[in-house]
């Protein structure tokens, strides 16, 4: 006798065999025992969650000679019959394969005959959202007013493709993902009938693979035993049969990125590829990781969220200590984008190692993700660092000097270390330019610090220059610091700010300085050529 999978053999045969569809076993249970049958069932759902199952247990049930609950008995002629495909009121098609309006103008032309033996025909189309536009509208009519004992089953995995004349005239059930512990008993059980040891282990592991479908469980643990036949089905033989990867690689990949160590992440990489590891399974399982992560980080008491064993979740905790949320959403962002474009690439592995050194090395991407990575990656470098200042004096300048374009001010090249520094430049501006830049200059400590906390610390080191009338210019040294507050929406805060609390109307703008340039220029007005003007020392530092 040939082998029968086991996906084939364990198929419900009854209602009380389904498992984690009880909101729609008990309402066509209800039907069948009320006998308030409809004509037209539209069954929508994943992959391997029962539709079809469920199709042909509620076929057997309205024709069943003694139905148990709204079961079949499984023990009459007209159970047997069905069960056994021998029957002619219980019509299965492939929507698949027989799309054509003459495929559904047979249908038209079979309903007008009634059952020769039981209650009604039953007609269950799977796939039902790939017959063409003229097959569905061939169906509507037959569907909206069928002979009394014809019962129309619709199964189908897109429902968004099914049109709504269709959907308006039927009844509507959607079939649920299957939960894990519930595919986990079921998996418990068969091997306990087929007398097949496998460690809890593997079946949590495998109820986990199946992505909530009984049919991909099943088929997973049939292929993990014929590799492991005679064998204890272990933890270790799944993950070599399926091409997964142990949670500690995860952690290991996970702390090699944080860590910047993008050898060490090649390096993981490759020993993966070696073992025969499945790249696409790989990047998707640690993308799961850090969605764990990030559970763990946003969640109060967030373990139950999590599948996985104490140990694990345990691991998972300390991993979450040491990064933040927002780089953690960046990381998903990389992996998912990659996990798009590994689907039909040939190269998966340069792929995957440009990814890795895009998480390890933040500043090869532009975008604002990147850039608080960085930020906050300074940040923790320049907390135990002197806090930049500049200081602004004014001296007597030169008469001849007065009514020079600002415009075209540029700085001095810093001295060599050796030389002695060369003496500061000294720049004759209007009167009320010299106010403004004052003003600004004197309380521009106080300013930055009305900034928000991820804006705040860019305005290190910024030093103020006159722009022209009514304007002046914010200088930044790092480029950094000038990407994140060169930003409209920043400067647009800070002119707002001024003109609230100093009642000054100010236009700033932004540059970034040369590398070379000191920030030594004095400045003067030019009623006051002749005496010295001094402003204290500002120093910018965070709260």
């Amino acid at each position: 006798m040939s082998y029968t999978a086991l996906y084939r053999k364990w198929r419900p045969v009854g209602f009380d065999d389904v498992k984690g569809q009880d909101h729609i076993v008990q309402t066509l249970k209800n039907q069948i025992i009320s006998g308030r049958i409809g004509h037209a069932y539209l069954f929508c759902g994943t992959r391997g969650t029962g539709k079809t199952s469920i199709a042909k247990i509620f076929a057997r049930s309205v024709n069943c000679e003694n139905p148990q609950e709204g079961s079949p008995c499984g023990v009459c002629p007209s159970c047997q019959a069905i069960a056994g495909g021998a029957s002619m009121n219980v019509v299965e098609i492939d929507a698949a394969s027989n799309n054509g309006v003459e495929n559904i103008r047979d249908i038209r032309e079979q309903v007008q005959y009634p059952p020769t033996e039981g209650r009604f025909r039953v007609y269950i189309i799977d796939e039902v959202h790939m017959l063409s536009i003229g097959a569905f509208n061939a169906l509507l009519k037959t569907l909206e007013e069928p002979p009394s004992y014809v019962i129309f089953i619709l199964a189908t995995t897109e429902v968004h493709k099914i049109p709504v004349t269709i959907m308006s005239r039927c009844q509507r059930y959607d079939f649920k993902r299957i939960p894990a512990e519930i595919i986990g008993d079921r998996l418990r059980e068969v091997a306990k009938a087929e007398k097949i040891a496998i460690e809890e282990k593997a079946v949590q592991y495998l109820a986990k693979a199946a992505d909530g479908a009984f049919r991909d469980a099943l088929s997973l643990m049939d292929q993990c035993i014929a590799f492991h036949f005679g064998e204890t089905l272990t933890y270790e033989h799944v993950l070599n049969i399926l091409g997964a990867v142990d949670q500690t690689v995860f952690s290991q990949m996970f702390n090699a990125v944080v860590g910047k160590r993008t050898k060490d992440c090649i390096l993981l990489l490759e020993e993966m590829i070696i073992q025969g590891r499945e790249m696409g399974q790989f990047v998707n399982d640690y993308i799961w990781y850090l969605r764990n992560l990030l559970l763990v980080q946003s969640a109060q008491d967030a373990a139950g969220l999590v599948d996985m064993s104490e140990e694990n979740v345990k691991q998972l905790l300390e991993d979450a200590k040491k990064i933040n949320g927002n780089t953690l959403i960046r990381q998903i962002r990389v992996l998912s984008e990659l996990s798009n474009q590994l689907r039909h690439a040939s190269q998966k592995r340069i792929l995957i190692e440009i990814a890795l050194i895009k998480l390890t090395k933040p500043e090869m991407e532009v975008n604002i993700e990147s850039l608080l990575e960085r930020i906050a990656s300074l940040e923790a470098r320049m907390e135990e660092g002197p806090v930049t200042s500049f200081s602004v004096q004014g001296s007597a300048g030169n008469a001849d000097r007065a009514g020079e374009n600002l415009e075209e001010e540029t700085f001095q090249a810093m001295p060599s270390a050796k030389a002695a520094p060369s003496p500061p430049r000294q720049v004759v501006i209007p009167k009320a330019q010299m106010e403004d830049l004052q003003l600004i200059r004197n309380e521009w400590g106080n300013i930055v610090r009305q900034m928000g906390m991820s804006v705040r610390p860019s305005f290190r080191g910024t030093v103020v220059e006159p722009g022209g009338d009514n304007c002046l210019c914010i200088v930044f040294l790092d480029p950094v610091n000038y990407a994140i507050g060169s930003r409209p929406s920043v400067i647009g805060d800070i002119e707002r700010y001024i003109e609230e609390h100093y009642q000054k109307s100010i236009y700033l703008k932004t540059r970034q300085a040369g590398s070379e340039e000191q920030l030594t220029t004095m400045y003067v007005s030019d009623e006051e050529l002749k005496e010295k003007i001094h402003i204290d020392r500002i120093e910018i530092e965070e709260e």
